[in-house]
């Protein structure tokens, strides 16, 4: 990274998991784990509370990943949190988009793993 490329740190956001039917997730992880539910988005999304982390639920609609799950990662500035990223070795996906909530793009690490950087809008 050069020294003019300098982006705030970030915050893991959440670990996203694709699923097809988010209702039946949320029952699924609420029995199971007994997760409590923070925000249910229809059968687009859901948040559940995993202790200090939380796991977002994406129903196909909301699938940014093409089915991976994802650590997702709350930066205030997601282009030049992508150049940065870019810059050091890492590769963008799916370019930034307007979701429902927040811009989100899609992205590795030099490693091939995915996750998904977001921000306000």
């Amino acid at each position: 990274m050069n020294d003019t490329t300098k982006i705030e740190p970030v915050k893991l956001g959440n670990v996203l998991h694709p699923v097809e039917d988010v209702d039946a997730a949320v029952q699924f992880y609420a029995t199971t784990l007994v997760l409590a539910t923070k925000f249910v988005d229809g059968d687009r999304y859901a948040a559940l509370d995993a202790g200090g982390t939380t796991l977002a639920l994406a129903g196909p609609s909301e699938d940014i990943t093409g089915g991976a799950p994802a650590a997702s990662f709350k930066v205030s500035d997601v282009a030049a949190a992508l150049a940065t990223l870019v810059e050091s070795g890492g590769s963008v996906v799916r370019q930034p988009e307007r979701g429902p909530h927040e811009v989100r793009a899609v992205a590795r690490d030099p490693w091939g793993n995915t996750f998904v950087v977001y921000g306000p809008q």
